[in-house]
């Protein structure tokens, strides 16, 4: 099954932490942080990690990569894995996502969402609404609901009836799709130190100067809040208004500046020129709004800037026609280390 996440690291992660190198005593924090990847190898190369990620979806889906067994035993469930045996047998329930992500949908809004079949609509709504029960109970911790929030979003992937993102969705049942949706533990590790989460939009977080500081923005038009939005309801377990063929949720208090091809180098050059730590990276691509000499140069005022070159990846790909015809594209990562008279907001 094709990649469902756009921008994915997981091709490069091992050269950009090459480039990134070992612990230092500070924090590694991955802003931007998306599917984790990058997270989890500073981790596992013992790094204390911060993950953040403006959609909670993508929060969740990080922190979850970057737990250890010692946060989440999950005494209350007897267990991880009686957890998921648990989850993976609730009684199923006819609630949002049924009403609005399955065939259902027809009978009130006259469109026959085909995100998911009936069965697997309702066991998500069901297991969804254990977990929170759950949490409410206190049988599980913050941390225990979000690997679970995390395991759920997972296995819902695996059974979407959709090209790619969630952006819409496919008139045919796919072989996945018809596939019964069940949740798989993830290998939690003993490895310290703990992972920390937040979901915020990335102008406001705050930055120490020992740092090591990781920016994955987005650099094409596509919006990850609109082509997320079903996992984002999932994650946040709430039931906003929908409309349209696709019942994308509003988004639009979370479109990205990055994403505007006018807007774009002004917002990069502010997220490098307020980030207070002394080593900052950024993650780029040939195919970004901005040339990479005038992000080179505008990233010069700040601080000494190296361009470094990591491997060719596959343009994104939702479905296997568009695999055969991609081209690939060039994946840069530039490196920005403070000098003693460069300047930032917070220094003012």
């Amino acid at each position: 099954m094709c990649s469902r996440y756009i921008g994915s690291k997981a091709r490069v992660v091992d050269s950009i932490l090459e480039h990134i190198g070992d612990p230092d005593g500070g924090r590694f924090l991955d802003a931007f942080a998306g599917t984790g990847s990058v997270a989890q190898a500073a981790w596992r190369k013992g790094w204390k990690v911060h993950v953040n990620d403006h959609l909670v979806s993508a929060a969740i889906t990080s922190i979850a990569r970057v737990t250890s067994f010692a946060q989440a035993q999950f005494r209350g469930t007897r267990g991880y894995a009686n957890a998921i045996r648990m989850l993976n047998t609730v009684e199923p329930v006819r609630g949002f996502v049924w009403r609005e992500y399955c065939p259902a949908s027809y009978g009130h809004c006259g469109v026959a969402r085909m995100y998911f079949t009936e069965e697997n609509a309702s066991r998500i709504d069901g297991i969804r609404t254990q977990i929170k029960k759950w949490s409410t109970e206190g049988t599980t911790s913050e941390i225990e609901t979000w690997v679970l929030l995390a395991d759920l979003i997972e296995a819902t992937n695996r059974v979407a009836n959709t090209a790619g993102t969630y952006g819409c969705f496919l008139r045919r049942w796919q072989r996945q799709s018809r596939q019964r949706i069940e949740l798989k533990a993830r290998l939690l590790s003993n490895q310290t130190p703990t992972g920390t989460m937040s979901s915020e939009d990335v102008m406001n977080l705050k930055y120490r100067p020992d740092d090591t500081v990781y920016f994955d923005p987005p650099y094409t038009k596509r919006q990850y809040a609109a082509y997320y939005h079903i996992l984002e309801t999932i994650a946040l377990g709430d039931t906003p208004l929908v409309r349209g063929i696709g019942g994308i949720r509003p988004w639009h208090e979370k479109a990205s500046d990055y994403c505007y091809k006018a807007r774009a180098l002004k917002a990069l050059e502010t997220l490098v020129k307020d980030c207070v730590a002394q080593r900052v990276f950024m993650s780029y691509s040939t195919e970004g709004h901005v040339p990479l000499d005038a992000l080179k140069r505008t990233f010069a005022k700040y601080g000494s800037v190296s361009l470094l070159e990591l491997d060719q990846i596959g343009r994104y790909t939702p479905n296997r026609t568009a695999s055969k015809t991609a081209s690939h594209v060039k994946e840069v990562l530039f490196k920005i280390e403070r000098t003693a008279n460069s300047k930032s907001v917070f220094d003012l």
